[in-house]
């Protein structure tokens, strides 16, 4: 299957397609540990890493474009399709590395004795990607050219 471009200002955008829709959806999401609690020490973060990646393996449509740790919170850059609430995801995320973490890492029981799991109850989430200027000119210039995408310039 073809991937659709958008073009914006002369920039190819990287959309994706599904049956009734294309999209461009990237996010920042930063989960933290409960109680900002600095577990992610080094060994843990690489499989954590690896952990999160293989949330493609069973939704291919989720992509995984980025992944970092800090000592207590992980950061992801992930394209989520609009099929997926983005809670959805966070869940998936927090739900299989918790459990196999746990699992893995017995000395986590230690520091969360209870059995709510490692990840704080909320997270941060941000779009990311093409900027609301860029967008609120594209929208302005719609109808004024002939081709079917509109070619801005800045």
């Amino acid at each position: 299957m073809e991937v659709p471009a958008v073009f914006l200002y002369n920039i190819a955008i990287e959309c994706k397609k599904q049956a009734h829709a294309v999209y461009y959806t990237r996010y920042h999401i930063v989960i933290s540990t409960k109680y900002r609690r600095k577990v992610l020490k080094a060994g843990i973060d690489e499989y954590l890493k690896k952990r999160v990646q293989r949330i493609n393996k069973f939704h291919p449509e989720i992509e995984v474009l980025e992944v970092n740790t800090d000592l207590d919170h992980i950061h992801l850059v992930m394209f989520i399709p609009p099929k997926f609430s983005v809670s959805k995801v966070v869940n998936m995320v927090k739900t299989n590395t918790c459990n196999t973490m746990r699992r893995k890492f017995s000395f986590l029981d230690k520091v969360y004795w209870d059995l709510e799991g490692i990840w704080s109850m909320g997270y941060f989430v941000s779009t990311v990607g093409i900027s609301e200027e860029t967008i609120r000119k594209y929208v302005q210039k719609q109808g004024q050219e002939d081709s079917g995408q509109a070619k801005l310039e800045f």
